[in-house]
Order: C-alpha cells, then structure tokens, then sequence
C-alpha cells in the first residue's frame, strides 16, 4: 500500500485504514501523514510526536481534511 492510499482512506474517513498504511512507511511524508491521523484522532501529544519526526508542524493547518488534500497535492508532485 502507498501513502496516496492513506491518504485517500483519511480523506474517506477510514482513520483505521490509513493509519495501518502510515505507520508502516518510515518516511518524513508518512509521519506527517500519521501526525494528521492522530490530530483527527485527538491525541495532540501523539500528533505532536509525529510532527517532529516530519518536516511539518502541527500548528500548520487547522483544518487536517485541508492539510490531507496538501499532503496529497506534495505526493502528487514527487
């Protein structure tokens, strides 16, 4: 599975689908995927977590379907 596949699952609503995917790559594009999930999921400290592991910040975006469609755009692009 591809991180474009999290991704799509997130955007569906499918935080279980998109999170197995997520947490299974070890890149700085799938931890700021994961960093979203748990901010969706509400666990800042997590999302916090992740985001230092990305090149991102969690007070980027207020808005994680926003941040997932830029997330997508990026992969799109590479």
């Amino acid at each position: 599975m591809s991180l474009q596949q999290a991704v799509k699952l997130a955007l569906a609503g499918d935080w279980h689908g998109a999170h197995n995917i997520a947490q299974d790559i070890e890149s700085a594009e799938a931890h700021w995927v994961h960093a979203v999930l748990h901010k969706i999921e509400g666990d800042e400290w997590n999302s916090r977590y992740w985001y230092k592991r990305s090149k991102h910040e969690y007070e980027e975006f207020t808005d994680p379907q926003a941040e997932l469609r830029a997330i997508a755009q990026q992969l799109d692009a590479d």
